[in-house]
Order: C-alpha cells, then sequence, then structure tokens
C-alpha cells in the first residue's frame, strides 16, 4: 500500500518511579531523517530508539521527542563549589555597591546547580522497557497515519495518471493519417510554388520521407504507454515507490516535450502539453510519497 511521509503519532508508558511519553511528527523528505530531542536521562538510548525508527520508516524528516520523569524520591546533593562561588560573589556586590541584607536559603537553593541529583548508575530495566514500549505506540500510531494519507493520495494519483492516458489515446488519434496528410500538404505547397509545373514524384517522395521520419512520434508513444503501464503498477504495489516514481515521471515528461518537438499538429500538441501539466501535479504529489 501506498503511504504518505506526513503523520503524527504518540506513545505513553509509566510505572512505579517513572512515565514517559513519545511524540513522532514526519513530513516530506527525500531521506529518512532523524531529529532528535529529549532528557539527558535518555541519552544512552537514543541509538536502539533511532534504529527502531529506521526500521519502520524509509523516508521523511521524523521529529522525536520525548518528554520523561522520574516520580520517586531522588536523592539530591549540594554543589558546594557553586555554592561558595555564589556567596563570594553576593558578598561582593554588596561591599562594592553599598547594598544591605544578607542572602537566605531559599534564595541560594534556587539558583541554578546548586542542588545536584544523585547518579543512579544508569536507567533501570522498567524505564528502558516503558520507553521502548512508549516509542513502539508512537510509531505505530505514525505508520497508521501514513497509510491512511497515502490511500488518498493513491487515489488522486491513479487519476492523473488515467489523465495522462486518455491524452496518449488523443495522440495516438491524430498521429493516424499524418504522413498522408504531409505528402498533400507537401504536394500543394511544391505546386503553388511552380504554378503548376509537373512535380519531380521521386524527389517529392525523398522530402515526404524526411519529413515524416522527422515527424514521427511512434517511438514517443509507444514508451509513453509502457511509462503509464508501469506507473499503474507502481502505484497498487505495496513496495517503496517514491524514487522510481520520480524517474518515471520525469521520463513521462521528456516523452511529451518529444512529441511537442516533432509534431506541428495540434490535436497533438494539446494533448502533449496537457500530458506536462499532469507530470507537474504528479510531481508535486509525489513528493510526499514514501
Amino acid at each position: 500500500m501506498l503511504k504518505s511521509m506526513t503523520g503524527y503519532g504518540q506513545g505513553t508508558a509509566s510505572g512505579e518511579n517513572f512515565s514517559v511519553t513519545v511524540d513522532l511528527r514526519s513530513v516530506n523528505n527525500r531521506n529518512l531523517d532523524i531529529h532528535w530531542r529529549a532528557p539527558q536521562d535518555l541519552l544512552s538510548l537514543e541509538i536502539p530508539l533511532k534504529k527502531q525508527i529506521q526500521a519502520a520508516l524509509s523516508r521523511g524528516r521524523v521529529d522525536v521527542t520525548i518528554n520523561f520523569s522520574q516520580t520517586a524520591d531522588t536523592a539530591y546533593e549540594l554543589n558546594r563549589p557553586l555554592i561558595r562561588g555564589y556567596l563570594a560573589a553576593l558578598k561582593t556586590m554588596r561591599e562594592e555597591f553599598g547594598l544591605v541584607g544578607e542572602p537566605d536559603l531559599a534564595t541560594i537553593a534556587r539558583l541554578p546547580n546548586v542542588l545536584q541529583a544523585q547518579s543512579t548508575g544508569g536507567l533501570s530495566e522498567a524505564v528502558v522497557q516503558g520507553v521502548e514500549e512508549a516509542l513502539t505506540q508512537a510509531l505505530t500510531s505514525l505508520v497508521a497515519m501514513r497509510a491512511v494519507e497515502g490511500h488518498e493520495l493513491q487515489k488522486e494519483l491513479l487519476a492523473r495518471v488515467e489523465r495522462i492516458q486518455k491524452q496518449v489515446e488523443l495522440i495516438i488519434a491524430g498521429s493516424d493519417g499524418l504522413v498522408d496528410a504531409y505528402r498533400e500538404k507537401l504536394r500543394k505547397r511544391v505546386a503553388e510554388i511552380l504554378e503548376k509545373t509537373a512535380v519531380d514524384e521521386t524527389r517529392l517522395a525523398q522530402e515526404v520521407a524526411y519529413l515524416a521520419e522527422r515527424s514521427d512520434i511512434t517511438e514517443e508513444i509507444t514508451r509513453l504507454k509502457s511509462h503509464i503501464v508501469q506507473l499503474k503498477e507502481l502505484l497498487g504495489g505495496d513496495n517503496e515507490i517514491g524514487k522510481k516514481l520520480d524517474f518515471l515521471l520525469q521520463e513521462t515528461n521528456r516523452e511529451a516535450n518529444t512529441i511537442l518537438s516533432k509534431s506541428a499538429e495540434l490535436s497533438i500538441c494539446d494533448a502533449a502539453i496537457e500530458i506536462k501539466t499532469e507530470v507537474e501535479k504528479l510531481r508535486e504529489q509525489a513528493n510526499n510519497v514514501e
């Protein structure tokens, strides 16, 4: 099933002494690009959790936000060198500027990094399992949303491919009998120039053959038909399609350009322009395909 690169997922977990929430947001990106934001306490889990994301997703920018808190009683220790520095600075401030008053305990305790949580020697097994569970929930939700978005995107893409196919059919109809039309047009032009003088049929045949060769779009039509078949197969499959879809659209656009350069028939040119328009719209939508 086709998947979008846009989605959101959230997962939560908690234990006796902790709670964790994982938020995942993904948007378009040519490759998989994971942006990580998590507390320092979970630094040791960054690599294995990123691997878990890489196993589930192949493309897109993924913003990972983890909120983690310990709910158990925590022992703190004093940052004595920092406290001494604060007190010395406050004393200097008071003496230098003639201020009055003494620093109280509450003021000192609120200063940054005065109290530091004592190290517990790493994350407990329960915490690790909880974070992994929350990430799994978030990934499941994200992948499901990307699948729903992808289904809607798939219908729109297939509808545009059908429009391209109709334009190819118009090109086929418009190209039928073109050589005979060119022959007659050239015969009239030559007759007008020579004022109804006899025309060298051999030379005329050579000129018509040259013009027909330059104007022949049979190969372009054949390739367009092949690209349409491949596009439909690709959009109806279950594999990653983003990069291959980009290539097929590029080739489809190339064939339309070649037809425009070869043909002067108005109906064919109009159809080729419509193909290019649909390809451009497909390209815009394909930017969100995983």
